[in-house]
């Protein structure tokens, strides 16, 4: 099982430049026909624990913190945690799609956003926005989806703040949902960026895209999460960009059955099992197609160039 260390250079490079390298017959296919790497709850490398705890966790969880504190907030932390690359070192690698779950601090007076999941991040969504732009700038050629989840919540005010953010950092770079999103036309046109917006406000702008559907199997379950995805694919895919959540998930009993545990000890053994799947996806407009994939732990087991890999299977479909 290989891990980001163990990862050579040169590949970690292409990887890096993967959308520009991609075959010139692949340059007019929508990247909702293409196979594409994401990663699931990507800022969870950064929790804050001693950040309040985020509202959605179960109430059982919010008791035992507050009797245990130091032990509870140690165990919601591990199970808490999807990924450790920062989210630079993601794009590095290959992500395109990132997942970010976004919310405001409530001990925090300013209409500065944060991230969640479980707890809260230290860093503000404002600041993550502004390195992955940096990012996008040195890599002009590469292409990245981010759905900005969780936002039920939010007040109009900071809906605005957020919406205001996007369009100040990315600006002329962001695709109207109106365009054909192809690696020609976005890169003839200068967009690198779709942003989707998992709130109505997103019809009122042209610029953000409305939410994308997740299939999410909510299980720790190998098995069941494998027969939930091809319970899905069987329905056939939506029509624009969707994403199959390759992740395992927890509930407040498992997490108390699993004092010891985390969710990267939950989810390493299963990776080869989960991958093998994804060796046998294929990209395009077929009923049974599959486009973002994303997953935890998007370092470990050559996830992201397996993904990476199925493109080539639409060129034995255009020969």
């Amino acid at each position: 099982m290989g891990s980001l260390s163990q990862m050579s250079e040169s590949s970690m490079t292409d990887r890096k430049q993967w959308m520009s390298q991609l075959c010139e017959k692949l340059w007019d296919v929508p990247l909702f026909d293409l196979a594409i790497p994401g990663s699931h709850d990507t800022m969870t490398y950064g929790l804050d624990r001693c950040s309040p705890l985020d509202p959605d966790l179960p109430k059982l969880l919010f008791f035992l913190a507050k009797a245990f504190p130091s032990i509870t907030r140690n165990i919601i932390l591990r199970w808490s945690t999807t990924q450790t690359l920062s989210v630079a070192q993601q794009l590095d690698v290959g992500i395109r799609y990132l997942d970010l779950r976004i919310a405001h601090r409530p001990d925090v007076p300013s209409p500065n956003l944060y991230f969640v999941h479980g707890f809260y991040t230290s860093m503000t969504v404002e600041e993550t926005l502004h390195e992955i732009s940096d990012w996008m700038k040195r890599n002009p050629k590469e292409m990245l989806i981010i759905s900005c989840k969780n936002l039920q919540s939010m007040s109009p005010v900071l809906h605005m703040h957020l919406i205001n953010c996007i369009h100040g950092i990315f600006g002329s770079r962001l695709c109207p949902k109106h365009e054909q999103p192809t690696l020609r036309n976005m890169w003839q046109k200068g967009f690198q960026v779709i942003v989707s917006y998992d709130n109505p406000l997103a019809l009122k702008y042209e610029y953000l895209w409305p939410s994308m559907p997740y299939w999410w199997g909510n299980t720790t379950n190998a098995d069941s999460l494998i027969s939930f995805l091809d319970t899905e694919k069987h329905k056939g895919r939506p029509d624009g960009f969707f994403v199959a959540g390759l992740n395992l998930t927890e509930n407040a009993f498992y997490i108390l059955t699993h004092p010891f545990g985390s969710m990267k000890k939950l989810t390493l053994p299963k990776l080869p099992f989960l991958n093998s799947w994804v060796q046998r996806q294929h990209p395009g407009h077929t009923r049974d197609a599959t486009n973002i994939i994303a997953e935890d732990l998007v370092d470990y087991d050559h996830f992201i160039s397996t993904v990476i890999g199925l493109n080539r299977k639409l060129l034995v479909h255009k020969k």
